[in-house]
């Protein structure tokens, strides 16, 4: 009785510092670039319309138009990819499994490169990208079904083929680009960037993100089920097709949001989920909530090293795969590859 006491103090002491991580990053964070802030200054900064008090002109410009969108779309983006991998990880009970198992991110990034190329604006390639995520993953859980059901293995099959066509897509809309003018623009975009945070941006993409987070959240707990096998979990009394359905809806809208805003970000879907599990040990009820708090955390450091570590800002995925890769290693040599 007292080990399961100690064990439940544990558990909220370390859920409490995880949630508060990404807060405490966010307050350093905003600080760190050419025009450096203390976190006392830039705490002043934030709570200057509440409190009333005189702050630096310009580093409250500094914060307010530049940083504070930047460290909010990293955050978020952060925490709906790692949900996302999380969530399709229990799902498809499959620890390689990613925000793009369905080819959302693939299909995401063919609308905002096809868009870019008949020289549309920074909306109308969220809203392009956006719409063509979604369109993916509702043609990979079409040809899944088969004789009214789809099965796992039917859905991350119809996965792999529709991401390997949308890539042979981008790559055709690569090579008819102007190599001198829409080439470069395209292939910056897709490497990842969080340069283009403004808040109209953000409150395009948000409600999407969010929502399939607290999808994802309130569902958590079924996601234990429907990692056994179909037998098991019909005898549960849960409708396997319809929740398959809600999971990856809500997975693939949050992948579709987040590549919309920021361009294609690998690893973090990946490694969050894992680190995780080392944690919270297997049980989505602990995963999906630490998975959020951490891919948050690991998405405002990312983007604060990206933008201030050189004079040119460094693409996201470049750094996620850099440190991702090598931290994935580790856990692999760590557990012995086992996932259970």
């Amino acid at each position: 009785m007292l080990n399961t006491k100690k064990k439940g103090v544990l558990s909220v002491i370390v859920t409490a510092t995880l949630v508060i991580l990404p807060f405490i990053a966010a307050a350093v964070c905003l600080g760190i670039g050419r025009y450096s802030l203390s976190v006392s200054e830039t705490i002043d900064i934030l709570f200057s319309g509440i409190t009333g008090k005189e702050v630096d002109k310009t580093g409250y410009t500094v914060i307010f138009n530049v940083r504070l969108p930047r460290i909010l779309l990293a955050a978020v983006v952060g925490a709906g990819l790692s949900c996302a991998g999380a969530a399709f990880q229990g799902l498809f009970s499959n620890p390689l499994a990613t925000p793009d198992t369905l080819g959302v991110a693939s299909g995401a990034s063919f609308g905002a490169v096809l868009v870019m190329l008949i020289g549309g604006g920074l909306v109308s390639v969220q809203l392009s990208a956006l719409a063509f995520g979604l369109v993916s993953c509702f043609i990979t859980y079409t040809i899944s079904r088969r004789k009214g059901k789809s099965s796992i293995v039917m859905i991350v099959l119809g996965g792999m083929v529709i991401s390997a066509v949308f890539e042979a897509l981008v790559s055709l809309m690569k090579y008819i680009a102007d190599p001198e003018e829409e080439l470069p623009v395209i292939t910056y975009w897709l490497m990842g960037s969080m340069s283009r945070a403004t808040y109209e941006n953000l409150i395009m993409g948000f409600p999407f993100i969010v929502l399939g987070i607290a999808v994802i959240f309130a569902l958590r707990w079924r996601l234990n089920i429907l990692s056994l096998n179909e037998d098991e979990a019909s005898s549960l009394g849960v409708n396997l097709q319809i929740m398959r359905i809600v999971i990856i809806s809500a997975s693939s809208m949050i992948t579709a949001s987040c590549v919309s805003m920021c361009g294609q970000v690998g690893w973090v879907g990946l490694l969050i989920p894992h680190i995780s599990r080392m944690i919270g040990g297997n049980n989505n009820c602990s995963v999906i909530p630490i998975s959020i708090a951490l891919g948050s955390f690991f998405m405002i450091i990312m983007d604060t090293f990206a933008r201030s570590a050189t004079a040119a800002e460094i693409p996201i995925s470049i750094l996620t795969a850099i440190i991702g890769a090598p931290v994935f290693i580790l856990l692999l040599r760590k557990t012995g590859g086992a996932w259970n």
